[in-house]
């Protein structure tokens, strides 16, 4: 699955832009009507198992299987549920993995439900607590998407701030009677989702965005919550709250995977530094020197961050993985599975010095449309810009 292929579309986030006129309008409105036909009809060509299948993949972890099939069987299309806390620099992994995990979920059939979670940023004091700052990075990570091909005909961007002001009444209860049911040390377990820990001193804003995020999936009416291993605490906690509620239908988890940063012993990448991950903004030289930088130990396969590059990204968007060396090296080869890939690299036939060029062609070839957006977009050219700014003064 290449998911640059998939068809374009507006969403629903906000826009500074004017209105299209009618002619417009009607033509994007005819687009995406024929958008979602052929997603339906790709949908109907696919089998159960099929579909089971393209979603299972996504997780690292599922919660449950059973639970996943049982909904597929029985609801035509479910709501699956993702976020974003509007936090700065957008990382490979939030680009690129999420943008391949959307599009399996579109194609399964699935509606899926963008949280942009700008009042989360402002608890968890992103961006000094400045929500317009805070809006304007989500903006400004929406048109990465948009670039980077996600499939926003299955998709629904919806802004934390927004919604909740909409439908107070309902969102309000529901997080004071989850607030009710766990006591403060339960709660504090699931501050890992705000990248902090247990044993920092929490503001009391951010003791509350737990509860506030386990409401949300209820919020959303989300079947499936589609979010990073690192989210799962929170996750587990709205499951426990069916219980304690006598919900029966559980929402689903699909924990995917976290990619670690480039250095060695680093489990997840760090937007504090730079060094350590490749953003979405990067041009191609940087790509290519933080690639050649990178951990990458001969014969070494568990805990490469460059082979884990190359599983979750590489694999996922082109179907292989193209390595060219010279005859007297092994000369030119093309992978097409992980395994074979990685048979080669524990021998030792394929070496790191074959692996990082590959690589840095490979992921420079994903984010070139990225780039040329932002280059010639105007409106997302000052978008980028004024992050950038903050980035420098925050």
């Amino acid at each position: 699955m290449d998911p640059s292929s998939a068809p374009s579309s507006s969403s629903s986030a906000p826009s500074s832009s004017s209105e299209p006129a009618p002619a417009a309008a009607a033509a994007a409105a005819a687009a995406a009507a024929a958008a979602a036909e052929d997603l339906a009809g790709g949908v109907a060509a696919m089998t159960l198992d099929e579909r089971f299948a393209l979603l299972r993949g996504i997780g690292e972890e599922c919660i449950q299987e059973d639970e996943l099939m049982r909904l597929l069987q029985n609801k035509p299309v479910p709501i699956c549920y993702d976020g974003f806390e509007p936090s700065g620099r957008m990382h490979i992994a939030q680009g690129i993995v999420k943008t391949i995990n959307v599009n399996k979920m579109v194609r399964a059939g699935c509606k899926v439900k963008i949280w942009i979670a700008d009042w989360f940023g402002q608890l968890n004091n992103k961006m000094g607590g400045d929500l317009k700052k805070i809006q304007t990075v989500g903006r400004y990570m929406i048109e990465i998407w948009k670039a980077a091909g996600m499939n926003l005909d299955g998709v629904e961007f919806l802004w934390s701030s927004e919604e909740i002001n909409k439908r107070a009444g309902e969102y309000w209860p529901l997080v004071m009677d989850i607030a009710r049911k766990n006591n403060v040390k339960r709660i504090m377990r699931c501050c890992q989702i705000m990248g902090r820990s247990d044993q920092e001193e929490l503001t009391a804003a951010q003791i509350f965005y737990p509860c506030m995020q386990c409401a949300d999936i209820f919020f959303l009416k989300a079947d499936i919550c589609q979010l990073g291993m690192d989210q799962r605490k929170v996750n587990m906690l709205a499951r426990e709250y069916c219980d304690d509620i006598k919900r029966k239908n559980k929402p689903i988890i699909l924990s995917h995977h976290m990619l670690p940063g480039f250095k060695e012993g680093q489990e997840k990448m760090s937007k504090s530094d730079p060094s350590s991950a490749i953003f979405m903004e990067d041009d191609e030289a940087q790509v290519n020197v933080k690639i050649k930088q990178a951990f990458c130990p001969p014969k070494i396969v568990e805990g490469n961050p460059c082979l884990e590059y190359i599983k979750y990204i590489v694999f996922p968007w082109f179907g292989r993985f193209e390595v060219v060396r010279k005859e007297s090296n092994g000369g030119n080869k093309t992978f097409v599975t992980m395994d074979e890939l990685i048979s080669d690299y524990e021998s030792g036939s394929l070496h790191p010095a074959d692996v990082k060029p590959a690589l840095a062609k490979s992921i420079n070839e994903i984010l070139q449309p990225v780039r040329d957006h932002f280059n010639n977009n105007s409106e997302a050219k000052v978008l980028l810009n004024t992050v950038k700014k903050y980035r420098v003064t925050n």
